[in-house]
């Protein structure tokens, strides 16, 4: 079938000017792009008219996490419906495989998935994710805590040289099965134990595979310079192509140390260490709100989390330690919880909680009577970021958008979760922060298309030209916002029209045509 989109503003995803033009799509290819001043025309079966909206390449989701959401919900509505077509997915140390040992998926996965989850390996993944047929393209990462927990388990110790060569087996049997790269979450459990060494040596499995190397750092914050600096040397000592994620100064005291992190990452990029960052447009972090516990509370994921909060001596002792952090507690919102008893908590800041009637009297008594109830699976945002800073990395040409959010449905089981608005509305709200700072509209979908295309190696994507895949998005520039928010996160992006991935259309005029043309996009 041939499909003709006319009388659109061409914005190619290369940087170059945008000119009004026609692109003639077959099968699932561009197969000719025509400048309107040409006078020339092109047979279709199928006419969309896009006069007064822009046609660009689809946008790619440099940071995503829906590798098991594509599963449960493949049209993948949140994403389709702000023009996303490719997410890159697996990141911050956690990807849906390779799963042995005592390894678990995030608690919400597992929640969702049920009886589906039945696979180990990433190609026994990649089969039932075909069977889906999602909406989006997905590239995979393999998780660094998704290993460790596959071979050590959630203990809080280094991993011995047997351990080591277990892992690297997983990842470079995974890398062999398709995924393109490899993720840290050096801040999460049980990735936060690994040593320098191990790290190391995982690189370098993957470095010889030709993959990327992505990276949540060991800190965001207090120690954001020397995090870096371990990106670097990792970078340096295995040859990897490295990518920070989701680049931010956390902390008021830390919000001063932005010109050095950027003229680090600058340096290195310079001498050819690094690749760049991405970042999603919010000032408000989201994950799992038992990340306030102290290390020892930590150690174990959830299961050892819950024994821990049934035990009243250690219950109390946690309370005592999350009580004497240096923490606002107006900045922290309760997010996704999964108790009757804790809905009412989602929206609601930890400090808004404890003014409420027979609230229990401290942030900690509060945090773990929350996390109890909710099997410490609750989600949070912490709001520790500067909004002038934001945009000060938002203005940096390197910076590529990433939502660092799984795909979400208003409907269905995935509409149960209160997730961070960050996964409706990334790329109209990065878009519009962009060109509100100055940067050419050429520039900015040059970002959200071509430039991270190139970053992450994937051939023939983020581009319109001739022989490209088809992933193409029909938006308007005026109409394209976020309408999703903290309290109401689980509203549709405005402004795009049609959405279409290899030459399907999954996505037009505000419905989903439940036609899905995502793949798997292997090395």
């Amino acid at each position: 079938m041939k499909t003709l989109i006319s009388n659109g503003l061409v914005v190619d995803g290369t940087g170059a000017r945008a000119f009004p033009g026609d692109v003639l799509i077959e099968g699932d290819r561009i197969a000719e792009i025509i400048p309107r001043r040409s006078g020339a025309s092109s047979a279709a079966d199928r006419t969309v008219d896009a006069s007064g909206f822009v046609v660009s390449p689809g946008f790619i989701d440099a940071h995503a996490h829906s590798d098991a959401y594509l599963i449960i919900e493949p049209d993948a509505p949140s994403k389709i419906s702000q023009g996303i077509t490719t997410e890159i997915n697996g990141q911050c140390g956690g990807s849906i495989a390779p799963r042995y040992g005592q390894a678990r998926l995030s608690s919400d996965w597992a929640s969702v998935l049920g009886e589906r989850l039945v696979w180990r390996s990433l190609a026994e993944y990649r089969e039932i994710l075909a069977a889906a047929k999602p909406a989006v393209n997905t590239v995979q990462f393999i998780g660094h805590n998704t290993l460790r927990s596959s071979v050590i388990g959630y203990a809080g110790r280094a991993a011995n040289a047997d351990e080591i060569r277990q892992m690297q087996y997983l990842l470079e049997k995974s890398l062999d099965e398709g995924a393109r790269g490899f993720s840290t979450g050096l801040i999460y459990q049980p990735g936060k134990y690994a040593t320098d060494d191990e790290v190391v040596s995982l690189t370098k499995t993957a470095a010889a595979k030709g993959a990327i190397y992505s990276t949540h750092m060991r800190s965001e914050g207090d120690r954001i310079l020397e995090a870096i600096d371990e990106v670097i040397d990792l970078a340096q000592e295995t040859g990897i192509r490295a990518e920070i994620s989701h680049l931010k100064t956390s902390g008021r005291n830390n919000w001063g140390k932005l010109d050095a992190v950027l003229a680090k990452i600058e340096a290195a990029m310079n001498q050819g260490w690094l690749l760049g960052s991405d970042r999603y447009p919010y000032c408000g972090a989201g994950t799992d709100l038992d990340i306030v516990f102290p290390d020892w509370a930590g150690e174990g994921a959830a299961p050892a989390e819950m024994a821990r909060l049934s035990d009243p001596a250690l219950r109390a002792r946690i309370v005592a330690e999350i009580d004497s952090q240096d923490r606002d507690w107006s900045s922290v919102m309760i997010g996704g919880t999964w108790h009757p008893e804790t809905k009412r908590f989602s929206g609601k800041t930890v400090a808004q909680i404890a003014t409420e009637a027979n609230a229990p009297s401290t942030p900690g008594e509060i945090v773990c009577d929350i996390l109890a109830k909710d099997l410490c699976r609750t989600g949070a945002f912490f709001f520790t970021m500067s909004e002038a800073n934001l945009d000060r990395i938002l203005s940096v040409p390197w910076i590529v958008p990433g939502s660092d959010a799984s795909l979400r449905s208003p409907q269905g089981i995935l509409g149960a979760d209160h997730p961070h608005p960050r996964a409706y509305g990334t790329m109209p709200e990065f878009y519009r922060r962009l060109r509100a700072l100055g940067v050419s509209q050429e520039e900015a979908v040059g970002r959200m298309t071509g430039k991270t295309a190139s970053r992450f190696g994937l051939e023939g994507r983020g581009v319109l030209r001739k022989g490209a895949f088809a992933d193409i998005v029909v938006w308007n520039e005026n109409d394209f916002k976020s309408n999703a928010s903290y309290l109401r996160p689980h509203c549709f992006s405005s402004g795009v029209k049609l959405t279409m991935v290899n030459g399907i259309i999954s996505y037009h005029r505000g419905e989903f045509t439940g036609e899905r043309g995502g793949r798997f996009l292997e090395r």
